[in-house]
This record gives structure tokens, sequence and C-alpha cells, in this order.
């Protein structure tokens, strides 16, 4: 029997039954999984951190309390795989245990609410559309970008809320080469006039991982090769940050922007069956973030060597340049500091994050003298060990006209990472450090009254569930 026109449309279009077609289809979704999981993955990610800080970042005055608490980040993933395409959202929160109250259902403090979108992206497989070509693709939409060793380029993991990018990338692989164009473009919100983008820090941060500062935009190349020997790998880098004019120690944005590039290469070889070297080098040119002419460099090197089945360990030594910091700074000043831009700090220079992360250490660069070892205790216990000294890369002032020793400091870390599971697993680290009155000095950390000797502690469980993942 049919139903009048009216009634059917009742029927179709309510509220409660478009709630319940929607759970039905959620319902027959999870119960197919074994249909579909080929299509259609669900992830998370669960991980709490306890951290114990007394001196982590910067120095802190003698006195001073350490610092205790609990940070966690929840994640979401959902990804599906179609005809010619593939998208992905990750969902994230991340909070300190104790910020929010626990008897309402708001948030408490807001300026910390850490939910949001991770990421959000669609890649369309451009194979034989636009040509013959295979494994050509274009990537659209919010997105971790990362390569090589993490140096310049890096998702950040270490950091609970971690980096991303909203961005377009077109990528290309194929017998072993793999070539990226990417680029993106930053608005503060919608506009009806102009594109002048209020991207610039009130203070000075240690670079651009100094999450204060925004670039308007950005545009890169990058292309890859292995060989039968290892990898090599060539970037190029231009970054833009929008003019700006300061008037009574307030910046305003103005028309145009301060373009900076980054070039150079990188390389992961095997020398012989026993021995690595990776290391890179890197050209920066153009303008800062400040409009200062820039003239900078990276160069790095690490080796590794397999001691043992279990063992490996390996010197190696960062540069990266400096400005002379017994001459004034002034706007017309050409500037020597490298910024190793949207990186890894935390992976490079020490675990203690007193280098290119949130707390500035002036602009006179860095020497990261470093050994490292790994030992693989049993199949699921892994033991690693750090021994850093820094140094500053170009002259430190003493204030009065003369310099100061360059050594900063020695810092020690240690590191236990256990696999109960495939998901789950458990690390914990430690780390001493023996700073310079240097590091403590106006010029670098500017601490007075410093404790010389900073420490820093922490253990993180991290569960990765897959929820469509076949029972075992």
């Amino acid at each position: 029997m049919l139903l009048p026109i009216q009634d059917f449309k009742k029927e179709t279009f309510s509220k409660a039954n478009l709630s319940k077609s929607l759970l039905l289809g959620i319902a027959i979704t999870a119960l197919s999984y074994t249909e579909a999981k080929a299509q259609f993955t669900l992830t998370g990610q669960l991980r709490p951190r306890t951290e114990l800080r007394e001196g982590q970042g910067t120095l802190q005055k003698n006195g001073d309390d350490a610092a205790l608490h609990i940070s966690q980040r929840t994640r979401l993933n959902a990804g599906y795989t179609g005809y010619r395409f593939k998208v992905f959202m990750a969902l994230q929160d991340v909070r300190v245990w104790g910020q929010d109250q626990s008897s309402i259902n708001r948030t408490t403090t807001d300026a910390n609410d850490g939910l949001m979108l991770h990421e959000a992206w669609g890649e369309i497989f451009l194979n034989d559309t636009v040509s013959k070509i295979k494994n050509l693709s274009l990537k659209i939409g919010r997105q971790e970008i990362s390569y090589d060793d993490q140096k310049v380029i890096g998702a950040l993991d270490w950091l609970q809320q971690a980096r991303r990018h909203d961005a377009i990338v077109l990528k290309f692989a194929n017998k072993g080469w793999i070539a990226d164009i990417g680029a993106a473009f930053n608005q503060n919100s919608e506009k009806t006039v102009g594109t002048l983008y209020n991207g610039i820090p009130t203070t000075y941060g240690a670079g651009t991982n100094g999450i204060g500062t925004m670039y308007k935009s950005f545009q890169y190349a990058y292309v890859g090769k292995k060989f039968f020997f290892g990898d090599l790998s060539f970037l190029f880098f231009k970054d833009d940050f929008n003019k700006y004019t300061t008037v009574a120690a307030v910046k305003t944005p103005v028309q145009g922007v301060w373009s900076r590039t980054t070039t150079g290469l990188f390389y992961n070889v095997n020398p012989t069956r026993k021995i690595n070297l990776a290391g890179s080098y890197y050209y920066q040119g153009g303008r800062n973030k400040d409009g200062r002419i820039l003239s900078a460099n990276l160069a790095s090197i690490t080796s590794t060597v397999q001691v043992s089945r279990k063992l490996f360990v390996g010197p190696g030594i960062d540069y990266l340049s400096g400005t002379d910091g017994t001459k004034a700074v002034t706007t017309d000043s050409r500037s020597n500091l490298f910024d190793p831009l949207y990186g890894t700090p935390h992976k490079f220079w020490g675990g203690m994050d007193y280098f290119y992360v949130a707390s500035g250490f002036g602009n006179q660069g860095l020497m990261n003298y470093f050994f490292k070892a790994k030992y693989n205790a049993k199949d699921k216990l892994t033991l690693f060990a750090e021994l850093h000294g820094f140094e500053s890369a170009n002259k430190v002032s003493n204030g009065t006209g003369g310099t100061r020793t360059s050594y900063l400091g020695t810092e020690l870390d240690l590191k236990m990472s256990y696999n109960f599971t495939k998901l789950i697993n458990i690390e914990a680290g430690y780390s001493y450090m023996k700073a310079t009155n240097t590091m403590a000095s106006a010029q670098v950390k500017n601490v007075t009254n410093a404790n010389l000797s900073p420490q820093w502690a922490y253990v993180t469980l991290n569960i990765k569930p897959d929820f469509l993942a076949s029972k075992k």
C-alpha cells in the first residue's frame, strides 16, 4: 500500500528516523568490519605523561620548587580508502590532569582547551588522469609533514600536541624516487579586504620552533632517492612572514612579506655492514621573520657503529651558525642565526629542550658534541644513553665589552623503552645538566641566581588501540 506523499515525506525525513538511520549505519559498520577493514581504519592513542621538572627548558633560580604534572594526549584516528582516493582525520585532545573542574560538563580553563582537529586531509590519486605517470597524488588539508631525520621538517611527535600544517602537496613515488611539491597560505580569518596576516609574536622566540611565530605562506620542493648504499635527498623550502612596523613597541602587520629560503642535502649511508653515517647541510638566505638579511648554515654528522648484536654506539656533531654576540643588533644588521624551521628539536639537542624550543637562548647559535648508545637488552626492552656538550657557535658578550667562555653546559640523557605488547609501550627517562655561568647570563638564558644543576624526569604510557583489528 502506498503512503500519501505528505506522510511519506514526514516518515522519511523525520529527525527521529534520521537519528535511527545514523545509529543503524554505525552499528552495521562496526559489525561488518571484517568485510570493510581493507577500506576503513579506526585507531586511537592514549598517552599520559608524568613529568618532574627542576630546570627543564630553562634554568630555575636557587630555592625554586620542582614542578610536577601529568599531561595527556588522546586521539581518535579514522581513515577510508576508496577508488583513487583516501581520506584521514585525527581528533585530538591534549590537556593537563586537573585543569578542568570535575563536576561540570564544560571546560573551566578555556584558554587551555586542547580539543582540536590534528589532521584532516584527502588524497586524490592522479594515475592516468593528468599523465601516464604512476604513483602520482595530490594531498590536501591539515596534515603532518616529515622528511628524512626530521631535523628541519618533522611532526614533532614528542610534543603532546605535535605539529601539523594546512597545506597542499603534490606527491610522486616510483622505483626508489620520491618527489613532493607543497604549498600553504594562512589567514587569521575569512576576510573581505586584503590579505594581511597577524602571525608575529610579541616577544622574541628561540626560532620558528618558538610556537608563537607562524608563517603566512610557504612553498617547498623535496626530492629523495634510495640507492644500494643508502639514501640521498634534496630540500628547498621558502617560508614567508608578513611584514610589520613597530610603533611604541606594538607590532602592526603591513602589506608585503619577508621571505626566507632554506636549501640543503641529507644523506644516510652504510659504508660497511656495521657502520652507518647520517648527516646534512643546509643554507638559509633571504630575510628572517623580522626582516633582517639572513646568511646562516647548519651542518651535522652522526655515526652509528654496531659493536655487537645488541649494542650500537657513535659520536656526532651539530653546528648551527649564530650572530656575534659582541656586536650591536640593529634592524639593518645581517643575521647569521640558523633557524631549524619546523623540525623536532627534542630528538637532537638534549632531552631537556634548552635549544630551539619555546625558551630563547640568544642569537649566538649552537655547537652540539654528542655520543649516543643504544642497547637492546631484550626483545621488548631497549636502553638509551646520550651525552651532550653544548657550546655557543659564536662569541658571547660579557656585557662590558668583553667575551665570556662559549661553553654552555654538559647534559646526560638516560631512557628506557619497554613494549608490553605491539600496542602498549612504557617509556621512562632522566636528564641531568651541569650548566655554566654563560648559560645563565643575560645573553643566553638570562636567569639570575640560577641553579646550575637542573634535572628532569618523566614516565610515559603509550596505548595505541586498533578498534577494527581481529580478536586473537
